[in-house]
């Protein structure tokens, strides 16, 4: 295991009603700008118990932010932000509109010329404005970690980029929001999650026992809670094993000193940005792919990931390894998640195009090894046609 040092300073109040008590953690005398996005938080309660929480504020409300958030979008909040002296944002939604706020709090004190370049050119964030967080959507794991992922619509790209000066002060996971969520969104969440442990896990063992168990202690929570989510999402517990392990998968705990792949999302992002296909989907998709073309790098982790967390333990390491990769597949698709790139009507073109714009951009030679280049991505894609 490497040597490494944990950071996470969010608070998390986690529990039903929770919201009644953000008024405390939002510095005093604060000017808060909320944040959200298409307006389900209106039709489900969470809007009015928001504003009922931040009554003794001034505050103002910027809505509309994307499933893919935006950098379009993101400019606009700056304009409000300046006309009326802003100084604390309050995320209220899902990934997006978490990752949206985060890139708005580094924008508002970006000092450079334009703040894509924090995306683009990987521009240090020295400063960001203060945000915290209403969760009403568990996948990313946005609400504890300083990640964040926004689409320019005008180039056709899809980036991230990590700053802790852009971590929630705090976050509430209340899980009855679960209840009014729509099954393809709980199937994304859990699937999200689920990718965001594999990420960090299936590379190659480096004696972290503590970190592998955590990880596929929330993977077997994934798959037995997920399906009891997406059958009844009023089921209260699940709901909450569900919402903290979306969490957990990407707070930095299970990742800390051991070594992460995110290929699987990086060549996602570029599916996601060339044909609108929702990020979860694009993982279905990518994941078993990556796991096939990589196994021979990956090979001690895969058959530690298919007897420890499927029970696999017949056959040869080949045999193991491909049961392990059917065995995920058919949980993604038991999720109601389609797998294949035909199942999205995307042709298998699509790996030149997703190989050739990140050879272009210097993403390649990517993943735990750096052994992911333009011949393996394009491998990847083709296998999953």
């Amino acid at each position: 295991m490497k040597n490494f040092v944990f950071y996470n300073h969010t608070k998390i109040l986690f529990g039903k009603d929770q919201i009644t008590a953000i008024s405390d953690e939002i510095p005093e005398d604060s000017k808060i700008l909320m944040i959200y996005g298409g307006g389900s938080i209106k039709e489900n309660g969470v809007y009015n118990q928001v504003i009922d929480a931040i009554s003794g504020f001034e505050y103002y409300e910027f809505g509309g932010i994307e499933p893919n958030p935006s950098y379009e979008k993101c400019m606009k909040a700056l304009e409000v932000i300046d006309e009326y002296d802003i100084d604390f944002l309050l995320a209220v939604g899902g990934g997006s509109v978490v990752d949206a706020t985060k890139f708005i709090a580094a924008a508002a004190f970006f000092e450079g010329e334009d703040p894509w370049d924090i995306l683009s050119r990987n521009e240090e964030v020295v400063e960001a404005m203060p945000l915290g967080v209403v969760l009403t959507l568990p996948a990313t794991g946005s609400e504890m970690n300083g990640n964040s992922v926004i689409s320019r619509v005008e180039y056709k790209e899809k980036l991230a980029f990590t700053s802790l000066e852009v971590m929630p002060l705090f976050s509430v996971l209340d899980p009855q929001v679960v209840e009014s969520l729509p099954k393809r969104q709980i199937s994304n969440g859990v699937v999200d999650a689920f990718v965001h442990v594999i990420e960090q896990y299936l590379t190659y063992p480096v004696n972290a026992k503590v970190q592998d168990r955590m990880a596929e202690g929330i993977m077997l929570t994934l798959i037995e809670e997920g399906p009891k989510v997406l059958a009844d999402p009023t089921d209260y517990d699940s709901a909450s094993n569900y919402m903290w392990s979306a969490t957990m998968a990407l707070n930095y705990l299970i990742g800390s000193g051991v070594p992460q792949d995110w290929s699987t999302h990086n060549i996602g992002h570029e599916i996601t940005a060339l044909y609108g296909v929702d990020h979860a989907q694009t993982l279905a998709i990518v994941l078993p792919g990556t796991m096939k073309v990589m196994q021979e790098s990956k090979k001690d982790k895969i058959i530690q990931y298919a007897q420890r967390v499927w029970g696999i333990n017949k056959g040869t390491e080949s045999e193991i390894i491909d049961a392990a990769i059917k065995k995920t597949v058919e949980f993604f698709e038991m999720m109601g998640i389609k797998t294949r790139l035909r199942d999205y009507n995307i042709p298998v073109t699509v790996a030149d195009e997703v190989a050739d714009r990140m050879e272009q951009r210097g993403d390649v030679n990517i993943g735990e090894n750096k052994l992911v280049g333009t011949d393996e991505i394009r491998k990847i894609l083709e296998s999953r046609y």
